[in-house]
């Protein structure tokens, strides 16, 4: 009965955690503000527990800040952040993106620059959704490739916090067509098996969002 009753905790930790996740990242909960640990357990009629595991994850994805004496707050991202998160998408992806490349089936690649070509279109009218939807596709199916489940793991973390960086207005639709022409780029690497230039294309697009990011944030593109 004790296994029972932490896995049901677990659960509704877990349920919790995408709930507030999704809040956050779609500014639902804005940058700075207040987040009442019994006011969420009040919300869902659960208990201090999981709402204490499910804030435990958020601060662990720096997506919110306890401060002593004042309380939990939705983190503001800053350019440090920006930093980190992509120095870490960088050392993740250079290493998935080799692996990927050698063992990637041919039809899933050209699957994804399809995918990739279609949303460069629909861009071109006005439409983001595809191009978004196409860009963490490309990235999260390069990790899986590699099957190492600690890489896959490792990029996971860092998602919500890319996600939360668009909807305030950073890697913004502007930067669509950079995008698009890298990951092309490096699904045609991938194609030709050529892991040297997949890689290098990697390092090169991410030294870019990086870039690009901190630059829509210096210019008050995005307001924390």
């Amino acid at each position: 009965m004790a296994a029972k009753a932490a896995l049901m905790v677990d659960s509704i930790a877990d349920q919790l955690y995408r709930i507030l996740v999704e809040r956050i990242t779609t500014g639902a909960f804005a940058p700075g503000s207040r987040l009442d640990p019994q006011a969420v357990a009040d919300e869902f009629g659960v208990s201090r527990t999981p709402v204490r595991d499910a804030l435990a994850r958020l601060e662990h994805d720096q997506l919110i800040e306890t401060r002593p004496r004042s309380g939990t707050f939705v983190a503001r991202p800053g350019v440090s952040d920006v930093h980190e998160v992509c120095q870490l998408r960088k050392g993740i992806e250079w290493v998935a993106t080799g692996l990927a490349a050698a063992v990637m089936p041919a039809a899933q690649i050209a699957d994804l620059r399809a995918e990739a070509v279609a949303a460069a279109e629909a861009v071109e009218k006005g439409d983001f959704e595809p191009f978004f939807d196409s860009d963490v596709r490309i990235h999260r199916e390069i990790v899986a490739a590699t099957g190492n489940e600690r890489l896959v793991r490792a990029r996971s973390s860092v998602e919500p916090f890319v996600a939360w960086l668009r909807i305030l207005g950073a890697t913004g639709p502007h930067r669509a067509k950079g995008s698009t022409a890298r990951h092309l780029q490096i699904l045609d690497a991938m194609a030709a098996r050529d892991v040297a230039a997949a890689q290098e294309a990697a390092a090169v697009h991410l030294d870019e969002v990086e870039e690009w990011t901190v630059a829509d944030m210096d210019s008050n593109a995005i307001s924390t």
